[in-house]
């Protein structure tokens, strides 16, 4: 088989933001397809620009909005855009990067996720999730 790499085991199908995107559709798609990174497009949709986590929305707004409520955390997303909160200039990688390399990258930026970038186009995601999916299936085998 070979060193495994990074398109083995990424996920290839990806919900993605724009930057100009209020953060209640961060938040909507983050709550309904049960995700927690999700990478972030220019307004032309085609280059990676950012990546926005669970953790960048609820330091974003939630703190701001501790104590007074759903009602008042939505109202307040809703003054947000994605671009005041996302990580900007994320680290990226390739389909073809061995997928040791990627995990050491995690580890050692302490980072959740990986957008894969292929021709200067986002062609998937690694996250820890991923890791944690393959070792379920390796020991299945």
């Amino acid at each position: 088989m070979g060193v495994p790499r990074v398109k083995d085991v990424m996920t290839s199908e990806v919900k993605v933001l724009r930057r100009d995107e209020q953060l209640t559709l961060a938040d909507d798609l983050m709550n309904l397809g049960r995700i927690r990174h999700l990478p972030v497009l220019d307004e032309d949709g085609k280059r990676v620009v950012g990546v926005l986590t669970q953790r960048d929305l609820f330091r974003g707004a939630l703190a701001q909005a501790i104590g007074y409520g759903e009602r008042a955390r939505r109202k307040l997303l809703e003054t947000l855009i994605i671009m005041e909160v996302m990580t900007a200039h994320p680290i990226t990688t390739t389909p073809d990067t061995p997928l040791a390399e990627a995990a050491r990258v995690l580890m050692e930026r302490r980072i959740g996720c990986l957008p894969v970038i292929e021709n200067d186009r986002l062609v998937g995601i690694l996250t820890e999730g991923d890791f944690v999916a393959l070792y379920a299936r390796e020991g299945q085998k």
